[in-house]
């Protein structure tokens, strides 16, 4: 079985193909800059690629070049569009309605609409782009979506709940949700899978480290806690988002800088984080670059990042009272071999111990266990994979 898995953005289309009797990718892609020129990117497995510049006016152009991509003569790699049994589709925010991937129908496609509040950056483009994806690929052609924050809907109400009056949740629905939720998902299972545990008895801590970031507490299998919140902007320093910070800066800085709230959540969702502290950029790899070149607020960025992922893992610790197996995932997670070390030698409270030779033998993909022979938890680096989680979720709700 085939089935194309869609993660749209505002301006970006990013696509793959997995062939699900074997679970491996087929081709994979990003259509970039919709509305405001266009370019394309798309690569088989077997190595031929295609890019180039193309007006790309909306999600619905996007989705006849992907068509056209996938069945083209030179770079294609099926026959026809009938060839694809189904498309998933990776959705941000599903708030307290959606507790499950789903198949789209009219109902679900109005609900994850109105959810546009909550996630005004994903979920009313994402809405379109299925919208466009049903009129380029017909409507007999099975569309499913899976939620970041389905995962989390296991987390208990003194978990999610703010300390702000009950009747902004009643009215508005404001409370942690949390993301990654895919991420999280798939890497937990894979870890018990690879220690021959299972997951279910276990108590696991899941580290997503990229652009963005969060850390995830996974007991019995299901999400106990998560440093995510109402929106992806809360929990740790992230590339360009500043994470968790006292709420009184919001106000104090909107009063003393005239800010207007476009002003500042363009600020904390943008300007913050890496970037902000070290100066440099949003890339750890550029901010790690820096800092061994002897700068200094490139250095206090990774530190600071560090320093809160320790953090988390401490608050998951506590939520879970204990840990039996903590994972690493994402851009940073699984190639920032200094991070991820600096990290573990700074969990003695758990009896963590890393063995650095295996986190540097480990990267381009792979992934292993980390832990030394004498650490009394199981330390992994798991490369995280929710396009496939997403495709196996499209075949279980076709089938």
């Amino acid at each position: 079985m085939i089935i194309l898995v869609i993660n749209a953005g505002s301006s970006s289309l990013k696509y793959q193909l997995m062939d699900m009797s074997c679970e491996k990718p087929m081709a994979k892609g990003i259509c970039e800059r919709i509305g405001a020129g266009g370019a394309v990117t798309h690569k088989t497995s077997d190595g031929r690629q295609y890019e180039g510049q193309q007006n790309i006016k909306d999600h619905k152009a996007a989705f006849e070049i992907v068509a056209k991509l996938l069945t083209d003569e030179k770079y294609g790699v099926v026959r026809s569009l009938d060839d694809i049994a189904a498309v998933g589709h990776r959705i941000v925010q599903g708030a307290e309605i959606f507790k499950k991937s789903e198949l789209v129908d009219a109902d679900v496609l109005q609900k994850i609409e109105s959810l546009s509040a909550l996630a005004p950056l994903h979920n009313h483009s994402q809405a379109q782009a299925i919208k466009a994806c049903i009129e380029t690929f017909g409507e007999s052609k099975k569309q499913v979506v899976v939620f970041d924050t389905s995962f989390h809907q296991t987390v208990k109400e003194e978990a999610f709940l703010y300390g702000l009056p009950y009747e902004y949740y009643e009215k508005y629905g404001i409370r942690k949700y949390g993301f990654h939720g895919t991420s999280h998902r798939y890497v937990s299972a894979r870890a018990a899978e690879i220690l021959g545990k299972n997951l279910k008895d276990i108590k696991l801590i899941s580290c997503h480290l990229g652009n963005g970031s969060s850390v995830c507490a996974v007991q019995n299998g299901e999400s106990v806690d998560t440093s995510m919140g109402l929106t992806p902007l809360a929990g740790l320093l992230m590339g360009t988002r500043c994470g968790d910070i006292d709420p009184s800066c919001v106000v104090f800085l909107m009063e003393r800088e005239g800010l207007t709230a476009a002003d500042m959540s363009k600020i904390m969702n943008e300007k913050s984080g890496l970037l902000g502290i070290s100066g440099v950029g949003s890339d750890c790899r550029d901010v790690k670059k820096a800092a061994d070149s002897g700068n200094k607020r490139a250095r206090l960025a990774l530190n600071m990042l560090s320093f809160q992922v320790r953090k988390y893992i401490a608050q998951c610790v506590a939520a879970m009272d204990g840990v039996d197996v903590l994972t690493f995932a994402g851009g940073i997670g699984e190639n920032c071999h200094d991070l991820v070390i600096s990290v573990c030698e700074n969990l003695n409270f758990l009896g963590a111990k890393v063995d650095a030779k295996k986190v540097l033998d480990i990267s381009g993909g792979k992934q292993g266990i980390i832990s030394s022979e004498d650490s009394k938890i199981d330390i992994l680096i798991i490369p995280t994979n929710e396009e496939l989680l997403i495709a196996k979720d499209v075949v279980s709700l076709i089938s």
